[in-house]
């Protein structure tokens, strides 16, 4: 009887001890663009004075989130550059133009990522091959998760933000606007639902 106290005893205990939850699974998300939760910005200094900011009002993608093994997760973009967007009609159509983005001849530019690297505080870097005005050229972007969860639709949302500053004429746009104007900065603010 006492042995079979013990044993009752120490299934008891077992079942008690805590289970360490299962990985998660990698997730895959599409950006929302419908809803317009997703923005991808720039800004470019105006003579050295003053931030020109502009945006991209039509793009899509996915990406695909793996808090599990980070490094699979992963990206991908596409913009309509003809959707360039700096409040300023007669500069947006110069903006379109071969001086900047030729969109007649480069109607999109995309970002595939390449590799993810987390710090593991919620930060990282996104590698990947940005195609624009016809170049590809690897980039990093800095990344921030900025959270996730279920929304009030009964759909998960996850959100993150990054960005990064690369040299126009590395992608074959030479206008030149002055040594405080030859870099740009481009913010994604990124809203994705899991599919």
């Amino acid at each position: 009887m006492k042995t079979r106290i013990i044993a009752l005893a120490l299934m008891a205990a077992l079942f008690a001890l805590p289970v360490a939850a299962p990985a998660q699974a990698a997730e895959t998300y599409v950006i929302d663009t419908k809803g317009s939760h997703a923005f991808i910005q720039f800004r470019v200094q105006h003579l050295g004075y003053s931030w020109l900011y502009g945006r991209f009002n039509t793009f899509s993608g996915t990406f695909t989130a793996d808090e599990a093994n980070p490094g699979n997760s992963k990206i991908a973009i596409e913009i309509d550059t003809a959707s360039v967007d700096s409040n300023h009609a007669e500069r947006d159509k110069h903006l379109r133009s071969p001086d900047f983005l030729d969109v007649a001849k480069f109607p999109k530019a995309t970002f595939v990522s390449t590799a993810v690297k987390a710090n593991g505080d919620g930060s990282g870097t996104v590698t990947g091959n940005l195609t624009l005005h016809g170049v590809t050229k690897s980039i990093d972007i800095a990344v921030n998760q900025i959270g996730h969860g279920k929304d009030p639709w009964g759909g998960y949302r996850r959100g993150l933000q990054g960005s990064v500053t690369f040299a126009m004429k590395d992608f074959g746009i030479t206008k030149n606007l002055g040594p405080a104007s030859a870099n740009v900065e481009m913010i994604l603010s990124i809203e994705g639902i899991r599919q």
